[in-house]
């Protein structure tokens, strides 16, 4: 592992490791040069020397973080974002290798700080969340590609009930609708967008669909956003009833595919139409939109996210403190902070500098700089050049995927393109036919697997995706973006086959048989295990689609080992991480290849009291039958009617607490399952045993120290036994009792085993603590037994011939 900062920062950075695997005889490499989010070295002082100077200072910070609990939940301090929120959190922040109270002021900045980071792109963010509670598809879309700011009108033409109508309204924007049936004395309006949501698809006559198509188009000023319903391959289509079918509702529904819906459109209305989402098509009336539309799609948005933050306070120290030497620069850059770091936003974006056109402070900057020219030098001067060649390199990368994806567009002549377009062409390629000349090449190596599979390794190398190998990389779709440019261009042209890949989760990138798969699922973001509800695979070479819905026919599979397709950036990778680990802990399930099924999964989580709770797995707490599975041979009844004392009386004897019953399932799962698998039945001579059942049998007990109890409590509400867990005693009929215990004590994680003879019961527990306490009740002068604690080592050497000369 390379940390670079190990020697300066009280909790380093990862910025590359190697993983060697001896077994395999394999090395895989990942590098978190370009993470936003990258792990972070905790407890830096058990790396240093006794006698290294840091030591005392790292080891002191180490008991600070302990005394304000930001070790408490290790789920939220392995990555330097949620270390640093967490800090914030507790009210501090971190000045060198020391925690700082933060003051009210200070504490207010540092959530403001935070908000814009973690909130992704600002123009939906308000509507992001509202989309998902019943916006409809070509609605969200809008709102994805940022459409709905507030400058447009819209207008639904065919709105139905008015739902996405109202929807709009409510979120401020300007929005109204008709339909025939639910709103026909509204009037018919002329606007910005307007929307024809699956109109054109229940339509059973050809003409009236004809003219309700080319009625939307002519009230729209900029853009007209046509959807229709999918043909599904998993789904009944009813009885054929002219171009399409009659549905069980007595309902009509044309489907489409996604190349025969953009043939009809653009066949009615002479326009390209463009596939943006799976049945969703935009056709812009404004040429200029359509093309910036076009450009921003393709653009690298992480670039924002890399936007230089303002020079470190100890400059500004530096400065106060030389006060002989003036920094005129510094002061410069105060006085002028706002203007400058817009200037230096926007050099970074564009990957250029900027045009005086594009420079909305140009008049503030000339009187303070002299210049355009010198305020950019200026700019140059203060944060060197390393970031602006990234910039540029990103540039022409997401220029490069702009001109080979409008291979498949109607290219138009570069006096007609946009001037901003113009200047990048200029700036970067130097003419048009240059660009179109390199982008070209690149689209064409789509076609060579082997470099389609080396950028599939970079980009695994760099956290973006999940690699199988010469089979696939399979990544989310917020990643793609961040991909190597030739696998943006691959799936680019899916995209162009299919729609936005946006709409859906998972992207998988087929290496060799020239296919994009699309996965969406139910909550991917909200779940640890979502369910896949829809799937498409794009077959480039055979410019074809197969589209497959999961419902009630179809069992929608769950997602396992979802971590693989995120990275350390995605909100929730830490929990994420830490449920995949409780859930491998279990034992209970081969997740190897797509896991198991759904049915199978949930019924074997629940057999064994477990359920998920947010990204939590937590114990059902419900009371079980009796006769319910309590392992893989026992039931529950087995282990709480058993006993003389409880058979003689009668006694329920059962357990009040939910707690004893999962340290009873615990029990058989970790001692009694393994013992009967390996030596047959057992014969349970005392199971769990209530307050009530103790106070009524005869001889001596220990309620309070044999764990027979479990968990449950007594009448002023304390636990009955400490220890907790759960206790059995039993026999295996025809075997010597003292291999028995030998083999649990060689095979199985008990707590405390009590050995009485060969041929006499022992007593097993489990629980917590897993102390693996061996006690040998041997018999004392006057026949007594009395318990001896022996060592592992002693006991697994004990003999049957000379048990009794134990000492």
């Amino acid at each position: 592992m390379n940390y670079p900062t190990f020697d300066d920062d009280a909790f380093p950075a990862l910025q590359e490791s190697w993983l060697v695997d001896l077994v395999q005889r394999s090395v895989s490499y990942r590098t978190y040069a370009d993470s936003l989010n990258p792990p972070i070295l905790h407890r830096k002082e058990l790396l240093l020397a006794e006698d290294d100077p840091r030591r005392k200072a790292c080891a002191a910070l180490t008991e600070s973080c302990e005394l304000v609990g930001l070790f408490d939940d290790p789920r939220r301090i392995g990555y330097q974002r949620q270390w640093l929120a967490l800090i914030r959190e507790k009210g501090y922040r971190l000045d060198g290798y020391t925690l700082v109270p933060l003051g009210n002021e200070e504490s207010n900045v540092a959530l403001e700080e935070e908000e814009p980071r973690q909130a992704g792109w600002e123009a939906s963010r308000h509507l992001t969340a509202l989309v998902r509670y019943g916006f409809s598809a070509p609605i969200q879309s809008l709102a994805r590609y940022g459409f709905l700011d507030g400058r447009h009108r819209l207008f639904d033409y065919g709105c139905g009930r008015g739902d996405d109508v109202r929807g709009l309204v409510e979120n401020g924007l300007s929005a109204s609708g008709w339909d025939p049936y639910y709103a026909p004395d509204n009037p018919i309006a002329y606007a910005d967008l307007v929307n024809l949501g699956f109109v054109i698809n229940v339509i059973e006559d050809f003409d009236t669909r004809l003219e309700a198509l080319t009625r939307a188009w002519s009230l729209a000023e900029r853009l007209l956003v046509v959807s229709v319903m999918l043909s599904n391959q998993n789904d009944p289509r009813g009885e054929r009833f002219r171009d399409g079918v009659m549905t069980q509702r007595g309902t009509f529904q044309k489907y489409y595919t996604q190349a025969e819906i953009k043939a009809f459109v653009e066949q009615v209305l002479d326009e390209e139409a463009i596939p943006v989402a799976p049945g969703v098509l935009y056709v812009f009336r404004d040429k200029d939109v359509e093309q910036r539309f076009l450009v921003d799609r393709y653009r690298t948005r992480r670039n924002r996210l890399r936007e230089p933050t303002a020079r470190p306070p100890e400059r500004v120290v530096r400065a106060r403190v030389v006060r002989e030497r003036r920094d005129r620069a510094a002061e410069k850059h105060a006085a002028y902070r706002e203007p400058l770091e817009r200037l230096w936003e926007l050099w970074l974006r564009l990957g250029r500098k900027p045009d005086k056109s594009e420079v909305e402070d140009l008049v503030v900057l000339t009187e303070g700089f002299g210049s355009l020219p010198k305020a950019l030098r200026f700019l140059e001067g203060r944060y060197g050049t390393d970031a602006i060649e990234q910039a540029a390199a990103a540039r022409v990368a997401d220029l490069e995927v702009y001109f080979a994806l409008q291979f498949f567009e109607w290219r138009k002549p570069y006096s007609h393109l946009e001037r901003g377009l113009q200047r990048d062409i200029k700036a970067f390629f130097g003419d048009y036919a240059t660009a179109k000349a390199q982008s070209t090449e690149l689209l064409f190596r789509i076609a060579d697997i082997a470099a389609i599979e080396d950028a599939c390794r970079e980009a695994a190398e760099h956290g973006l995706g999940w690699l199988e190998p010469g089979q696939s990389l399979q990544l989310h779709v917020s990643l793609v973006e961040q991909l190597p440019p030739l696998l943006r261009i691959y799936v680019g042209c899916a995209a162009v086959l299919y729609g936005d890949y946006r709409n859906a989760d998972l992207v998988k990138i087929h290496i060799a048989s020239g296919k994009v798969s699309l996965m969406r699922y139910d909550d991917f973001e909200g779940r640890p295990l979502p369910r896949l509800i829809e799937r498409v695979k794009i077959k480039l070479r055979d410019l074809d689609i197969d589209y497959f819905a999961y419902g009630e026919e179809y069992a929608p599979p769950f997602l396992f080992d979802k971590s693989r397709y995120i990275n350390e950036e995605f909100p929730s990778y830490p929990v994420q991480l830490a449920f995949e680990a409780a859930l491998d802990a279990l034992g209970l399930f081969d997740l190897t290849g797509y896991g198991p099924p759904p049915g199978i999964f949930s019924e074997t989580l629940a057999r064994h009291r477990w359920t998920i709770e947010g990204f939590d797995l937590v114990r059902v707490q419900s009371v079980p039958e009796l006769d319910d599975p309590c392992g893989r041979f026992l039931t529950f009844r087995q282990l709480i009617a058993c006993g003389e004392t409880q058979a003689s009386t009668g006694l329920a004897n059962l357990p009040k607490q939910p707690e004893s019953y999962h340290a009873l399932l615990e029990l058989a799962e970790q001692v009694l399952d393994p013992v009967i698998d390996y030596f047959g039945m057992i014969r349970l001579t005392y199971g769990f045993c209530s307050p009530e059942l103790a106070r009524k049998i005869p001889g001596r007990i220990d309620p309070k120290r044999d764990q027979h109890a479990a968990h449950e409590v007594n009448r002023l509400g304390n636990r009955v036994c400490e220890r907790l867990g759960a206790a059995v005693d039993f026999l295996v009929e025809d075997e010597s009792m003292l291999e028995v215990a030998q083999w649990i004590l060689a095979s199985t994680p008990f707590d405390r085993l009590y050995f009485y003879g060969d041929d006499l019961p022992i007593h097993v527990s489990y629980g917590p603590s897993q102390d693996r306490q061996i006690v040998h009740m041997v018999a004392g002068k006057g026949g007594r037994l009395v318990p001896r604690v022996v060592s592992e080592e002693a006991f697994l050497g004990l003999e049957r011939g000379r048990l009794e000369s134990m000492g």
